[in-house]
């Protein structure tokens, strides 16, 4: 049951892991202070963000330049496309940004390599003005340390039918609120339907795993560990619904576009998405609209997921006062907030989220909607490992599609995933 970024511009793709054995391996990044006088020129990086949001960031940087006198920053904005390839090449040329835009699980190697300057070390007094789970989210397994400030944070609903939950005999009153309510309905729903109408579109993802309750590594992150008790009874509880119907025929290739699609078009009886999604069902699905249902992430720890996108200063950069300054300047409660009224997004500073405007009905479906979001929020978790790369999540999903087939065993399944992927991490 996978969010798609798509509610979130910048952040559309998922990066793939960087190769940055050519930087060499520093843990001791941020051992300067990064105290002084904040002057100087510095440039700043982003992910797909000028197309939409070119006047937000220049007022952001002249505001800044209007603080600090003597600075000079220079914004510049990568495509989505071969963002993570980028990053990869500058690292490994010595080309890296002072200041720049990155996911967790693109800050992990440069973390390692020693290119992404320690907070908890060089930025210390700023950590309580973020989430606890916000400021977490940027650590590293493995290394001591915070290595990029949080920024703005996603998480989202579950959208359920509630024509075809009424049509199977299920309330559509009372959604499922856990995993297990969820494969009880859809058994309940394939079998009324006669396999016609599955109520979910994707197969389970590391997201899953962890909302499911299973470790999803070790105790000092050297390994991963979702092959556990939990983990195995999850991938089990979706094989009985693949083998019911109660899963989308195409779910072994979906994509969370595809997924949304599914559900757009009545083919699935729930799908996660975003405050963004409302207004597209409206326009284009009126008869979905009607009677969608919104109810909160489904989850077995009483904790939701959420996505993380945060500011990373190059601890090579030759002006530190300077970086580390703009960096949480762009990051501040003030900028975030701001930031949040332009798009579905979610700051991640401590006390924004009690901001009227994440709390405050106006009768809307979308801030109903961003209200039980940001409520969620204030304890939600970050799920997805930061070392977990793009080509880890590809042998889950392959060694997934393997069990719902029948080819092998959930258990065996998941064992080989790990092994996988503990490979593909001691090879990072």
């Amino acid at each position: 049951m996978r969010i798609s970024r798509r509610a979130v511009a910048a952040a559309a793709v998922l990066a793939t892991v960087l190769p940055l054995s050519a930087c060499g391996g520093g843990a001791d990044s941020g051992s300067s202070a990064a105290s002084g006088k904040v002057e100087g020129k510095i440039t700043f990086q982003t992910w797909n963000l000028q197309a939409n949001f070119k006047d937000y960031f220049n007022g952001v940087i002249a505001d800044f330049e209007k603080k600090y006198p003597g600075t000079d920053v220079k914004w510049v904005d990568r495509p989505a496309e071969g963002y993570a390839d980028k990053i990869s090449a500058d690292a490994a040329g010595g080309t890296l940004p002072d200041v720049v835009n990155v996911s967790p699980d693109l800050l992990a190697p440069l973390a390692k390599a020693g290119l992404a300057l320690d907070l908890d070390k060089s930025a210390s007094q700023y950590r309580d003005e973020y989430l606890p789970g916000a400021w977490q989210s940027d650590q590293v397994p493995g290394l001591e340390g915070t290595y990029a400030f949080p920024w703005y944070l996603n998480t989202g609903p579950m959208f359920y039918n509630k024509r075809l939950f009424k049509e199977a005999g299920l309330d559509p009153e009372k959604p499922p609120t856990t995993y297990d309510d969820v494969f009880a309905a859809g058994l309940k729903l394939a079998e009324r339907s006669k396999g016609k109408i599955a109520t979910l579109a994707n197969v389970p993802t590391i997201e899953d795993f962890g909302r499911y309750g299973a470790e999803l590594t070790n105790k000092d992150g050297t390994g991963f560990a979702f092959n556990d008790a939990k983990g195995v009874q999850l991938l089990t509880k979706y094989k009985e619904l693949y083998d019911a119907k109660a899963l989308d025929p195409q779910a072994l290739t979906a994509t969370p576009e595809s997924s949304g699609h599914k559900f757009l078009t009545e083919s699935v009886a729930m799908n996660p998405g975003s405050a963004l999604d409302l207004a597209n069902f409206k326009k284009q699905a009126p008869n979905l609209y009607k009677n969608i249902g919104i109810t909160d992430q489904v989850t077995n720890t009483g904790k939701v997921n959420m996505y993380v996108m945060g500011v990373m200063v190059n601890a090579q950069t030759k002006q530190k006062p300077a970086a580390v300054a703009f960096a949480h300047f762009v990051t501040d409660a003030t900028r975030q907030m701001a930031f949040a009224k332009q798009v579905a997004i979610f700051p991640s500073t401590a006390g924004s989220l009690d901001d009227p405007y994440f709390t405050k009905e106006d009768g809307t479906d979308e801030t109903r909607v961003r209200i039980a979001a940001a409520k969620s929020l204030k304890n939600a978790v970050n799920y997805t490992p930061v070392q977990f790369s793009d080509q880890m999540k590809t042998e889950l999903g392959n060694e997934v599609a393997k069990a719902l087939q029948g080819k092998q065993s959930p258990k065996e399944a998941l064992d080989n995933a790990v092994k996988a992927c503990d490979r593909l991490l001691q090879q990072s």
